[in-house]
């Protein structure tokens, strides 16, 4: 059963106009930077849909921006970010398409550099978000839970050994989602979890499984 709080009715304290194109578009932009969990250089932002026919009025483009840079949905340097000293340090450009097989707010931002990786995103209401996609594969992450999210050769036994890993530190699993393109092939891999999880367990789940990719992140 899901926890439903009062702010999840009233919507967050932000910098507006709009929850979900402002806010949730922060929170995204937040959410994809420590995805992306490398120094931010270059990035292409694209705005589908309804983000993109308003995104600019309701500051959505800012707002992306922001969180991309770690700022959080209540910081007033949201309504300047263009003009910021943190903006200045980064490449950034911004596209705007309609493409119906994407949500009303949905985005894509592709991170450019030595790290390179798309992440996909909606903005679905209330200033909630979900993260859609990481570079082809299909994930489901919206901030309200430590996850780690792995990229990992398909291989036999390898999510009961991260399980055992997370048990042993007596850490229970919120949610776990799976998907692999083929056998044999690359997966991703993503675990909700109720609480914190220490260094040490994430060193212990790299070294067993060698990961393509690991990220803690934690809840927005």
């Amino acid at each position: 059963m899901n926890e439903t709080s009062i702010l999840d009715i009233i919507s967050p304290i932000m910098v507006g106009p709009s929850s979900s194109h402002t806010a949730g578009a922060v929170k995204i932009g937040l959410l994809a930077r420590n995805i992306y969990g490398a120094k931010i250089k270059n990035v292409k932002i694209t705005l589908y849909n309804s983000y993109a026919q308003t995104g600019i009025g309701h500051g959505s483009d800012k707002g992306i921006l922001a969180g991309l840079l770690g700022f959080k949905v209540d910081d007033t340097i949201i309504k300047d970010i263009f003009n910021s000293l943190e903006a200045s340090k980064i490449k950034y450009r911004f596209e705007y398409e309609e493409n119906f097989a994407y949500h009303p707010n949905a985005v894509d931002i592709n991170f450019v550099g030595e790290i390179e990786m798309k992440i996909t995103a909606q903005s679905i209401g209330g200033g909630e978000i979900l993260i859609t996609k990481i570079n082809d594969f299909d994930v489901k992450i919206n901030g309200k839970f430590n996850s780690i999210i792995l990229i990992i050769e398909d291989t036999i036994g390898y999510i009961s050994k991260i399980t055992s890993i997370i048990q042993k530190y007596n850490i229970n699993i919120a949610t776990i989602n799976c998907e692999r393109k083929a056998k044999g092939q690359n997966a991703t891999c993503c675990i909700c979890l109720d609480s914190d999880i220490s260094d040490n367990a994430l060193i212990e789940i790299r070294e067993e499984i060698n990961p393509k990719l690991l990220r803690y992140i934690h809840k927005l």
